[in-house]
């Protein structure tokens, strides 16, 4: 999710989730090529297993970012097929790539050469005027032959005219029985669902029938939601919740030190406690003070030693 699942946002709910993948935000091939690829690509070694996701519609361009990421360390290289944002369909990337299945396919392939790493699809189930049935079955038949087996399918369409990106999370109708008819019509592919998802109870449900369960807004504004996932899904440890944030706060303050601004660390931290005592006099202490002069660490302390003292007077 550009602009949102960055570096920081992924080692808090690496905090919280020792077993889950993450995934950066949407980044263009072009970026990658030209840019400054430690900003872009950096992350700290403590937040893997981390999938890159891409964006373009050049297969070389595509291969070659593929290498830098795969060279980086992440563990997985996703290509987005999915996004239905103005300045992507402008370059010719993201949903709008499902009208060019072939093309898709052809990207895949070209990345698959280029990287030891899993390549990955996340797409919807069509845009626009197309029928479903046919252009999702298309675009994983199509990268299933050029040798792609995990797909992340958000099971709705994009309308790239007409609709907002917000919109397009939440106007067009979901349709979870076609993915789950995708993944019975390939068993052998590993079939991701995504799209509306807003609980754990939900996600379990989903999972009778596919074989994963992509959560992004959801996961991002109650992220507490995460430190269930190991125990529940992974049969893992019970992750403990009070340490999970300690960490992140030691992890904030050293990179403060590297002149991060508070305001980008504690972003990803409001909704953290969400539907707990004490939320809103966390959100509104970091709100009122994390853009002051000189604000430090010591402005986390205080936000959090607010939401402790509505939790003792609640008890």
């Amino acid at each position: 999710m550009m602009d949102w699942t960055d570096r920081h946002c992924r080692f808090l709910h690496r905090q919280l989730t020792r077993h889950a993948l993450l995934y950066t935000e949407m980044v263009t091939a072009d970026a990658i090529l030209r840019g400054n690829r430690e900003k872009l690509l950096g992350f700290d070694a403590r937040e893997m297993p981390v999938a890159l996701q891409l964006g373009g519609s050049e297969p070389a361009k595509l291969a070659e970012a593929a290498k830098i990421g795969a060279d980086f360390g992440y563990a997985e290289i996703n290509l987005n097929v999915g996004c239905p944002s103005d300045r992507v369909q402008s370059g010719r990337f993201g949903a709008c790539l499902m009208r060019e299945p072939e093309l898709v396919a052809e990207c895949v392939a070209a990345m698959r050469a280029a990287v030891s790493i899993p390549v990955t699809v996340k797409c919807r189930i069509g845009v626009d005027d197309q029928d479903p049935e046919v252009s999702l079955r298309d675009t994983i038949g199509l990268c299933a032959r050029a040798g792609v087996k995990i797909f992340a399918v958000h099971a709705r369409k994009a309308w790239l005219q007409g609709l907002s990106p917000k919109e397009n999370r939440d106007v067009p109708p979901l349709d979870y029985d076609l993915v789950y008819r995708l993944k019975q019509e390939h068993p052998k592919l590993t079939i991701v669902i995504n799209g509306g998802i807003a609980t754990l109870d939900e996600a379990e449900k989903h999972l009778e029938h596919v074989d994963g369960v992509m959560l992004g807004r959801a996961a991002y504004h109650s992220p507490a939601m995460l430190a269930e996932v190991d125990a529940r899904f992974f049969g893992g440890e019970a992750i403990d919740f009070e340490a999970a944030v300690a960490a992140y706060v030691d992890y904030a303050n050293a990179q403060l030190g590297g002149r991060v601004t508070l305001s980008a660390l504690t972003k990803p931290m409001l909704g953290l406690f969400n539907g707990k005592p004490g939320a809103r006099a966390f959100r509104r202490h970091l709100a009122e003070n994390v853009s002051q002069r000189g604000a430090g660490i010591c402005v986390l302390h205080d936000a959090l030693a607010h939401l402790r003292s509505v939790r003792a007077e609640a008890a």
